[in-house]
């Protein structure tokens, strides 16, 4: 999973090398958070207007989850 986000986000970004994630253990839920890290001048290209970039994001992270039985959410920091 951490290597679709990757691959999403490098497409996106100018600076590829400054893209970095963060994995939090399942919580009771059994939700696993990613938090995705990206350099301050590509914040924008990843999260697009009105949010609809970083939604999109989320919506394939969910599907690629769903076919592996699993729960995530993607939080952009």
């Amino acid at each position: 999973m951490e290597e679709l986000l990757i691959a999403i986000t490098k497409g996106l970004v100018d600076n590829p090398e400054g893209i970095s994630i963060d994995v939090d253990e399942p919580n009771e839920d059994g939700v696993t958070v990613y938090h995705l890290h990206v350099a301050e001048g590509d914040m924008g290209r990843v999260i697009g207007k009105q949010g609809r970039i970083a939604k999109a994001i989320r919506v394939v992270m969910r599907a690629a989850a769903n076919r592996r039985d699993a729960k995530i959410s993607v939080e952009i920091d």
